[in-house]
């Protein structure tokens, strides 16, 4: 099938290696000290490899590839990510087995003073549930919109602050919810007048179904969005 995908101009990647870590599907990989593309079918041709590539090495063509294939993707994600059930080790070595976004850990915090002023929510509408939000809601119209996970807003605390701040906030969880989120998140983008999207997901691999949802989305509405993918740590850190 001939579909957008991304092409990597040899003589000006310098070997950073920025995109093959930005590219969560795995599509980019480093040969003998240059990027490549290793599968048409892990690449969903969104690009979020393209503004981390210091040398503009990286562009979009349109030629025959293979289909994106989003099973594929997920499998190469669970094996990578260790998530398919295989023992673990914490950091005193021990061994867990399961999934690590479910698995129990103690954080350390030192302790602050309570901030002298209490900080507004930033919330700018409700419902704020995936699941519950209307399709079709005026606060839509124009907005930037943010797909959280709902456990971000406890892990990092200046996600009101630095995220969700002029942007229209919607939350859920894949693995609690067990459902496939892309086709609201479709109608979302499709029927309204989206400006910007912003993933927010823990580093967790179950918190990836919500990434690959949105971006299954961002591509099945037909717009060309910008978008961005924020990663958050457990101990509240900003990876991304």
């Amino acid at each position: 099938m001939i579909r957008r995908i991304i092409n990597i101009d040899e003589d000006r990647c310098n070997g950073c290696g920025a995109c093959a870590k930005a590219c969560h599907e795995g599509a980019i990989g480093m040969v003998n000290g240059k990027a490549k593309l290793l599968r048409d079918d892990y690449c969903d041709g969104l690009g979020d490899c393209l503004p981390v590539c210091p040398t503009g090495a990286i562009t979009f063509v349109e030629r025959e590839a293979a289909a994106y294939d989003e099973n594929a993707v997920m499998k190469n994600m669970r094996t990578n990510g260790n998530s398919s059930g295989r023992s673990m080790h914490n950091a005193e070595g021990e061994s867990h087995d399961g999934c690590p976004g479910s698995r129990m850990r103690s954080i350390s915090r030192e302790p602050c003073e309570a901030a002298a002023k209490s900080v507004p929510s930033q919330l700018a509408q409700w419902p704020c549930q995936i699941k519950l939000v209307p399709v079709n809601a005026p606060f839509f119209d124009g907005a930037r919109l943010l797909i959280a996970a709902d456990c971000a807003a406890y892990a990092y605390a200046n996600l009101h602050t630095e995220l969700m701040r002029g942007r229209v906030t919607i939350i859920g969880c894949p693995k609690l919810d067990a459902t496939d989120y892309s086709e609201k998140l479709t109608e979302i983008i499709k029927n309204n007048d989206i400006q910007s999207v912003t993933i927010v997901r823990m580093e967790v691999p179950c918190c990836g179904g919500l990434e690959l949802a949105a971006k299954k989305a961002l591509r099945a509405s037909g717009k060309f969005i910008p978008w961005q993918v924020v990663t958050v740590s457990i101990d509240g850190r900003m990876l991304d």
